[in-house]
């Protein structure tokens, strides 16, 4: 999912166990900070980018055995010391946002696919390593979730990225429908866009489907964790749905409502 977007999805809850808890706040912290490096403030592109590149040379500090001292990096260089944790992942991780300060449009969707497998599969492959579970099946159904809720996100997301000068549904998408660019910006939905649209939650819903075994390979709280990060994914792509397409108006995000039904559906599924 996109790290910056947390307020759909339960982070380092209670149902992730107490020992494992820092260590998720220590990657999600470096995550979110390093993609607001990438998203926030007004910071020319050369700008964003030395401070990325700062972050990755406090990797290269952590992967010589030093300990920075500051924030979100000493936390960071604990959780991966404690749990053995990979630093590839957190590299794919800066690759994405790095690629986000270079790169605003994308002709195909093999090209979203890309830049998912960097942005949101490597928090996935972390969580999983946390686990101890981070085999090749694992890895897969995890790659489908976390790609699923990044597409999500960004659909989601559409009128605010496009604010920021940022368009991820792919051209051949836009084309096949007849959808041309320019109407993100009027904020028009009408039938052509609501197929488009459609089409694009439709994608991001099987990719979620496909990855739900993945919650019952895993320990009881963790799975129960997972159950919810998926339920959360599936309720804002059915609000867009019963929105038919329209994020204009007003961004589909989950209510009090949502999250008791969350609930209901988690426990009795």
């Amino acid at each position: 999912m996109s790290v910056a977007h947390y307020e759909n999805f339960p982070v380092a809850s209670r149902l992730i166990p107490a020992s494992l808890r820092p260590a998720v706040v220590a990657i999600y912290a470096f995550a979110r900070a390093a993609d607001d490096i990438a998203d926030e403030g007004d910071a020319p592109p050369a700008a964003r980018l030395t401070e990325l590149d700062l972050y990755s040379a406090k990797l290269d500090c952590i992967e010589r055995g030093e300990a920075p001292a500051d924030a979100p990096f000493a936390a960071l260089a604990a959780a991966i010391d404690r749990h053995a944790l990979p630093l590839q992942p957190f590299r794919d991780l800066l690759s994405a946002f790095r690629q986000d300060v270079l790169r605003s449009r994308y002709a195909e969707y093999t090209q979203v696919l890309d830049y998912c497998s960097r942005s949101a599969n490597p928090i996935g492959r972390l969580l999983l390593h946390l686990y101890h579970a981070d085999d090749v099946e694992h890895c897969r159904l995890a790659d489908a979730i976390c790609t699923g809720l990044q597409l999500t996100n960004f659909w989601q997301d559409i009128a605010l990225d496009w604010r920021k000068g940022r368009v991820y549904l792919p051209a051949e998408d836009l084309a096949r429908f007849g959808v041309p660019e320019a109407q993100i910006g009027e904020g028009r939905c009408d039938e052509r866009w609501s197929n488009l649209v459609a089409f694009e939650v439709a994608r991001a819903r099987a990719l979620l489907e496909a990855g739900r075994p993945l919650a019952g390979a895993l320990p009881l709280r963790s799975g129960l964790e997972l159950k919810f990060v998926i339920a959360g994914g599936l309720r804002i792509l059915a609000a867009i749905d019963a929105a038919q397409g329209d994020i204009f108006r007003r961004r589909p995000q989950l209510s009090g409502r949502d999250w008791a039904a969350m609930t209901a559906s988690v426990l009795t599924r």
